[in-house]
């Protein structure tokens, strides 16, 4: 959906977007009791509640309520996939159930002998965290993989009673791809409708953080919410559906935003003064208006901010598009079938393909799935030897603590998990001393199962008050034990395993994140210097697959940069070298940015092809540099008259990596001095005890 020509094009302001202040993670009140932003997850919570009632009850009347925990667990597959397309999500539940499946027959096998079963417990952790973030499976990611291996190691039978168990979880994982799956007769595709519709919301967002300190951030924001849009409707075109009007309707909305996007990029970085709000609430608009076409806003309504406004400046091309978006939604169709509708992508990777980068060396998926598994296994081992009868929730508190990322993301919810347990725990005593019948262990298991879905995203301190109750109630009816003991034994073991977890984040690649920063600035580069040398060849046309290939890749660089900064950014102690590195992250996302741009356009202005080499040579020393850690030697750019801006950017480029080599450089020395002032006072104490 780009422009038929490359007239409306001019050079950009020669002006430069204040810097986002860098990000900053901290342990504090705030971080630790109070919301993040977005909505309570009500459908979620729901669907929670009724997949693990369901499941319970049926299991429990069939088989018992002790094996019926089995079934209760099993249900919670209806807490992953919940934004794929109906069609994907159906195969990708029934592979996560049979991975719940796999995790009861394996804590079963293990349950035989207790070391055995720590060990166990630590496997599965670490080959679930692993396939989880291989195979992009959202949260909650491995954990209730884990909790499942571990209520199955004390489940009542013996070797005999593996199939039953397995049976059992089967059942459950039915029930709860059954419940998730309840919404396709009705909705069939209200999941890309609905990401669509957030790409757009998100797009408003950007306009009104144009001329704002957040600007860099809300653009992350937005590129993800666009990647995301585009995996979605992607995952959605089976077969027959995607030669439909409605179907060509949305792959008709989703170019529009990508686009937009990238037309709201030129204006973010051009402009220091906000737009007018009008502009944002249009795409809010247009956001309510793509699954209710009867919604959409009118062109027309943005005549007020085009009017004095030049023909070919970028806010006139950027209300332009946002107009004729406009008039794409209004359409309860589409039934054009002409150039720009193809997606030119496969529905998802192969698996194998998957795997095999997930092993690459710069990937950081093998040492966190190495933490995970390590110190799930190692705090399991350690709980036996110090006398723990239930060592299992140390390992389950581990594994929860350790999925928030990087050190400070995880001493927060080691202190949520930990202080909320404390609270749980005296909410479950409470419970159980008036010994509850089935019906109500049920009732209440599912209740409080549902209000943790509804609050987890936003806080999970709250959410481990309503878990606690939810799980001791679930483990006290699979082995009813004493309640005080329960309780007494549930506190420390949520403590010890927060503490494991912390303890873990930090002794184990505590900096692979930071040492793979670099390597990441690099691939953004890389990708950036291929899409400006193929828009600024003279030789050479950009084919509609090719330009697709490109911003795909380049805007994939893009976010994994940021992901795996905002990791880096939050190791304690952190590396020295990747606070520095925040402006150098800005520069190239914005260069990065403006690539994608340029490649928004049908017929952009070229250059030649002495300029062209020129400026490949400058992204070769750039990246040379990054790599060597070094300043580079960038001398005169090429001038590039038609985009001026990408060269201002590279410019602030290599003055913030020449700014970082001279921090490295000034810390390096520092702790020199610091290590010759050590040795120094330990030789005067020597010196001082031989007299």
């Amino acid at each position: 959906m780009s422009e038929a020509d490359g007239s409306d094009w001019s050079p950009p302001a020669r002006m430069r977007a204040q810097v986002s202040a860098r990000p900053r993670p901290r342990v504090d009140l705030t971080a630790l009791f109070g919301f993040a932003s977005g909505g309570w997850a009500w459908t979620t919570a729901v669907k929670a509640a009724i997949a693990m009632s369901s499941s319970f009850a049926l299991a429990a009347l069939l088989m018992g309520p002790q094996v019926g925990t089995l079934a209760a667990l099993g249900s919670m597959t209806v807490l992953y996939e919940k934004n794929t397309p109906y069609a994907y999500r159906a195969v990708a539940l029934g592979a996560v159930g049979l991975g719940f499946v796999a995790a009861v027959a394996v804590g079963s096998l293990a349950s035989l002998n207790a070391y055995a079963s720590a060990l166990a417990i630590g496997a599965v952790a670490g080959i679930a965290t692993w396939l989880c973030q291989a195979l992009r499976v959202d949260k909650p990611g491995p954990l209730f993989f884990v909790l499942v291996c571990a209520i199955s190691t004390i489940a009542p039978g013996g070797l005999a009673e593996v199939p039953l168990h397995a049976g059992v979880a089967a059942l459950g994982a039915a029930v709860g791809w059954a419940v998730s799956m309840a919404g396709a007769p009705v909705r069939s595709r209200h999941p890309e409708n609905r990401a669509v519709a957030d790409a757009f919301r998100q797009l408003a967002a950007l306009l009104r953080a144009v001329g704002t300190r957040e600007l860099d951030h809300v653009q992350h924001e937005a590129s993800l919410a666009v990647a995301e849009a585009w995996r979605i409707v992607l995952l959605g075109q089976t077969r027959g559906y995607r030669d439909t009007a409605q179907a060509a309707r949305l792959r008709a909305l989703l170019r529009w935003v990508s686009d937009i996007h990238l037309a709201a990029t030129d204006v973010c970085l051009a402009r220091t003064d906000p737009l007018p709000e009008e502009a944002a609430r249009f795409a809010d608009r247009i956001a309510d208006a793509v699954g209710k076409p009867e919604l959409c806003p009118s062109p027309a309504d943005l005549d007020e901010v085009r009017k004095g406004l030049r023909p070919r400046s970028l806010e006139s091309r950027l209300y332009s598009r946002l107009a004729r978006a406009a008039q794409a939604a209004r359409k309860p169709t589409h039934e054009d079938d002409s150039r720009g509708l193809e997606l030119y992508d496969q529905r998802h990777p192969p698996l194998h393909s998957l795997l095999r980068s997930s092993l690459d060396r710069d990937s950081l998926i093998v040492p966190t799935a190495l933490r995970m598994g390590i110190t799930v296994a190692v705090v399991g081992l350690a709980a036996l030897l110090m006398g723990f009868d239930r060592f299992y929730w140390v390992s389950i508190t581990a594994t929860s603590v350790l999925q928030a990322g990087n050190v400070v993301l995880t001493v927060n919810r080691g202190m949520q998990r930990a202080l909320g347990t404390l609270i749980g725990v005296v909410i479950a005593i409470g419970i159980l001393l008036i010994a509850p019948s089935l019906p109500v262990v049920i009732a209440l298991a599912a209740l409080f199962q549902g209000l943790t879905q509804l609050v987890v995203a936003r806080n999970f301190f709250y959410a481990s008050i309503l878990l606690t109750p939810m799980a001791l109630l679930l483990a006290h009816t699979a082995a009813p034990y004493p309640v005080d003991e329960l309780a007494q034994a549930r506190v420390v073991d949520t403590v010890l395993g927060a503490v494991a977890g912390m303890l873990g984040s930090v002794l184990l690649w505590r900096k692979a994140s930071a040492s793979r920063l670099p390597q990441k600035i690099v691939d953004v580069l890389d990708e950036t210097r291929a899409s400006v040398l193929a828009v600024l060849d003279p030789d050479v046309r950009i084919t509609p697959e090719r330009r697709y290939e490109l911003r795909r890749d380049l805007r994939a660089a893009l976010i994994g940069l940021r992901g795996v900064y905002d990791s880096a950014i939050g190791d304690v102690p952190r590396a020295t070298t990747t606070q520095p590195l925040w402006p150098v992250v800005v520069a190239a996302q914005r260069a990065g940015y403006l690539a994608l741009s340029t490649l928004a356009l049908e017929n952009p202005p070229t250059a030649s092809q002495i300029t062209v080499q020129r400026l490949d040579l400058a992204f070769n020393e750039l990246m040379a540099a990054m790599r060597e850690r070094r300043t580079p030697r960038l001398g005169a750019l090429p001038r590039l008259v038609d985009y001026p801006r990408i060269n201002m950017e590279l410019r602030m480029l290599s003055s913030s990596m020449r700014t970082a080599v001279a921090e490295d450089e000034r810390t390096a020395e520092q702790e020199q001095n610091r290590r010759a002032q050590r040795e120094h006072r330990r030789a005067r104490e020597e010196a001082d005890a031989d007299l």
